[in-house]
């Protein structure tokens, strides 16, 4: 089914696309196998400067269409992306590597997100302040203006619909970024907008190398706001050369998420679904459950049975029937695999499953599980971003409120007790900015999303998602 990924690609700008004729190219490559499935053109500074100058002269124009007017054509850009969701996650399979009905799955779940902006924006009311007689003064939210848009390779089509969404719903105008690795999935989002009705230059999407690309539409002044979702180091850069014009930023920049399992809990809800959600995308998730600690009563019956659902994943080509995992995304994941846990066996850690890349063309890798892992290992320090679950006892509650603490991140963290008061001490002290409590729902699409401490800041989804991209003006009349 891999073939019928387009041999070439496109960039999208001001209306037109463009091929790859005459420019340099990205070579995308299937993870399953390790070969070249297309070309991709490079966007050049004049391609950059022309999709600026689209974004500058479509954001009034957007910004004055009437919000139902808006609303209505990203409602049946979702139901053209839920139409297409078929051929859209076999695209997604073939560069990104995860099964195909996680897929597929993934590209409904960004439809739903445009359904929910479209309707908050008929929803996103001032306020009046209250005066003497004769006097009014209000509150309104506005557009803040022509966004610039980063996302990662890791969930293709969900994370730019995150920031798609919302800019669109607000009444901006938006140049998005995709990661070169995968970009059919979200050139087809894209499609799927303009199809709808959407005016040529509202959204945008280029590619080429990130480094260039950024600092050429972070140094525009046609840019207002910046939207990323990536690394610590990257989002610190692109932070610094956004202070250059006072842009608006929210960054979403990964975690290390914690997973508190207490003694009280329910241990078979927490097995199947926590060994259900390690593994998924290869655990390339940035809330992905990753540094367990477990209650020293339970903990090595926990680290058993972990491990024997650990054992029972089907790993192979997304394509593949009854797949759980496919591959890593590229060839640096295994190479950082093998880094991590090498440290982590030399300090001290047990590894009870896998530990090693599988024999094979792809970049596939064996679910991991490593137990009695110190401290000092730097996988409890970085996060893996791959199929390795890292399990340590705890005895107290303090003590484990301060192991999910202890690192300078903080986006999302789970807990696992049937006491009311462990559960609302957790809710209340550990610093992420989601916590999720006998679940692992981190993203409903309706809540906030996004972190604190280096995580970054801002939110994404919901109403917070939505008025990230909004302004706030007082009007006061006499």
């Amino acid at each position: 089914m891999s073939n019928n990924y387009p041999p070439s690609l496109q960039l999208h700008i001001d209306g037109e696309w463009i091929d790859v004729e005459d420019r340099d190219v990205h070579h995308v490559v299937n993870p399953s196998t390790g070969k070249t499935i297309s070309d991709l053109p490079k966007a050049s500074r004049a391609d950059l400067d022309h999709a600026l100058d689209a974004a500058g002269r479509a954001f009034p124009v957007w910004r004055d269409t009437p919000v139902a007017a808006r609303a209505a054509i990203l409602h049946k850009a979702a139901d053209l992306m839920r139409e297409r969701a078929p051929e859209i996650g076999r695209m997604m399979t073939a560069e990104q590597g995860k099964p195909v009905g996680q897929a597929t799955g993934e590209v409904t779940a960004s439809a739903a997100m445009f359904d929910v902006m479209a309707e908050e924006a008929k929803r996103c009311y001032g306020r009046v302040l209250v005066r003497p007689t004769g006097q009014n003064s209000f509150v309104k939210y506005q557009p803040v203006g022509p966004v610039a848009a980063f996302s990662p390779w890791n969930f293709p089509v969900y994370t730019p619909a995150r920031k798609l969404a919302p800019a669109l719903a607000a009444g901006c105008s938006i140049i998005l970024k995709p990661a070169e690795e995968t970009p059919a999935s979200p050139i087809e989002m894209i499609r799927c907008l303009l199809d709808a009705g959407l005016p040529a230059g509202t959204a945008q999407v280029v590619f080429g190398d990130p480094s260039e690309v950024s600092s050429h539409l972070i140094a525009s002044e046609v840019i207002r706001k910046i939207s990323f979702t990536g690394s610590v180091p990257v989002g610190r850069h692109l932070m610094k050369l956004a202070t250059e014009n006072m842009q608006r930023t929210t960054m979403e920049l990964g975690g290390h998420a914690p997973v508190l399992v207490f003694d009280d809990c329910d241990m078979d809800k927490a097995l199947d679904l926590l060994a259900m959600q390690k593994y998924r995308n290869a655990g390339q998730v940035c809330v992905s459950p990753t540094r367990f600690y477990v209650q020293s009563g339970i903990y090595e019956k926990f680290a058993t049975e972990f491990t024997k659902r650990a054992e029972k994943v089907q790993v192979g080509d997304g394509f593949g029937d009854n797949i759980d995992m496919g591959p890593l995304a590229n060839p640096r994941r295994p190479e950082a695999m093998e880094q991590l846990i090498g440290d982590a066996k030399a300090k001290g850690a047990t590894v009870r499953l896998g530990g090693e890349a599988m024999d094979s063309d792809g970049y596939f890798y064996r679910p991991t599980v490593l137990t009695e892992v110190p401290l000092q290992a730097d996988i409890m320090s970085n996060e893996p971003f791959g199929p390795v679950a890292a399990m340590r006892p705890f005895d107290t509650l303090d003590e484990a409120i301060e192991q999910a603490n202890r690192l300078p991140l903080g986006l999302a963290a789970y807990a696992f007790t049937e006491n009311l008061r462990t559960a609302n001490i957790v809710g209340d002290m550990v610093e992420a900015g989601m916590v999720a409590i006998n679940n692992l729902t981190v993203s409903p699409g309706d809540a906030p999303f996004g972190g604190v401490k280096q995580s970054g800041h801002g939110s994404e989804d919901g109403p917070d998602g939505l008025k990230a991209y909004m302004v706030t003006k007082a009007i006061h009349q006499s």
